[in-house]
């Protein structure tokens, strides 16, 4: 099951890059931090002309600074969601529906849930059928 992790918002927000361009972000909000992704890239990766894009930390000291890259995202296989890997935190997702309505404006932002983590052991470890039995050997 899928909990809220945070949440997703486009304030038309300008943020300085380490080379002084200057860029419109998109702002999350996940697990009590803040990070952005370029609305660019965000776009292209959207429309499927780019594969990965970064999320940055979002800094604020007199203005928006971009600061190290926090985590990667990408449209996920079926093509209906955005999924996030944040290093620290985990992983991450939105619904690609919603997220376009937050670009175009006719949301204020939407809902970040988070992908519960995987079991670490195998599921093949665990199924064995009545009566089989287990053969070792030294060698």
């Amino acid at each position: 099951m899928m909990q809220k992790a945070g949440y997703i918002q486009r304030t038309g927000c300008r943020a300085i890059a380490r080379d002084g361009r200057i860029h419109e972000v998109v702002e999350l909000h996940v697990v009590g931090a803040r990070y952005a992704i370029r609305l660019a890239d965000l776009a292209k990766a959207m429309s499927g002309r780019q594969v990965v894009v970064q999320v940055e930390a979002l800094v604020r000291e007199w203005n928006y600074y971009l600061g190290t890259t926090c985590g990667l995202a990408q449209v996920s296989a079926s093509g209906k969601a955005l999924n996030i890997e944040i290093f620290e935190a985990g992983n991450f997702t939105v619904s690609l529906l919603a997220l376009r309505s937050v670009i175009y404006g006719r949301d204020c932002r939407a809902t970040i849930a988070k992908i519960p983590e995987q079991p670490a052991s195998p599921v093949w470890k665990d199924r064995r059928v009545s009566g089989q039995q287990q053969i070792s050997a030294l060698v």
